[in-house]
């Protein structure tokens, strides 16, 4: 029997790159998977597709996590389509890069809505159907070693990571008494799209591998493997935590 057998899991951003990744990974543990996107579809039919040759079922939901009626949307989706939500994967997220000085509040306000904003209200909305139907459930953020570690020119995404790092340990003792867990993982330095420019620049690529212990960056599928355990049964007293898939990076990261 597969580890998430009769699960329906919610997995935002799951068109591409990490989210991509855990809803394969959800799917192939036998979970149901809602997969929520924005803009083009076809990296939604690519995910669907292949939660279902992983032997999952899946359905596809175009919802904008900063949107409150999408938000909505996408939990009653969840429910209409496989009737129930037992994990939900935050993963939606963007970033900017600014210096401090010169980051305009637009961009401020979009990184913090899609990182913070979005997650606490897609949240609250699935916890409340868990808590009128009296289920269990779990949480897992997708996080960043940058909800604890500087980055440089990345203000915004650092206060948005850091604000779902409180957040999570907030909702661990407040959702406890519900058997809902709440855990974040928190990725380093990963092969996705949102990181092309880092891959096409070979020196800077360089240096940064210098300093992850392990020698190469993480892939999807190693974010996956720890969300799959933290949504699984085997995670069922685990919660109130960060768990970092980094290499070894925040053990050996300095600025240059």
């Amino acid at each position: 029997m597969k580890g998430l057998s009769g699960k329906v899991a919610i997995v935002t951003g799951a068109g591409t790159g990490i989210g991509q990744g855990i809803a394969i990974r959800l799917g192939a543990e036998g979970a149901q998977v809602v997969i929520d996107y924005v803009g083009d579809p076809s990296g939604a039919t690519e995910t669907q597709r292949a939660v279902e040759q992983a032997g999952g079922k899946a359905a596809i939901v175009a919802a904008d996590v900063t949107k409150m009626s999408d938000v909505a949307a996408l939990v009653d989706a969840a429910w209409k389509a496989f009737g129930a939500a037992d994990i939900l994967v935050n993963n939606a997220g963007i970033e900017h890069k600014a210096a401090f000085w010169d980051t305009p509040e637009a961009d401020y306000d979009k990184v913090m809505a899609v990182n913070l904003r979005g997650p606490f209200f897609l949240t609250q909305a699935f916890v409340r159907r868990l808590r009128d139907a009296k289920r269990p459930g779990r949480i897992v953020n997708i996080s960043s070693v940058h909800e604890d570690m500087v980055f440089p020119g990345f203000s915004t995404y650092c206060c948005s990571k850091g604000g779902m790092r409180m957040l999570m340990r907030d909702l661990a003792v407040e959702l406890g008494p519900l058997g809902i867990t709440v855990n974040d993982v928190a990725p380093g330095a990963v092969v996705t799209p949102i990181n092309k420019a880092l891959l096409n620049d070979k020196p800077k690529l360089d240096a940064l591998l210098g300093k992850i212990p392990l020698g190469r960056l993480g892939t999807p599928e190693d974010v996956a493997a720890m969300v799959a355990f933290l949504a699984s049964d085997d995670a069922a007293y685990v919660t109130g935590s960060t768990f970092v898939v980094d290499g070894g990076l925040m053990r050996n990261y300095r600025e240059q």
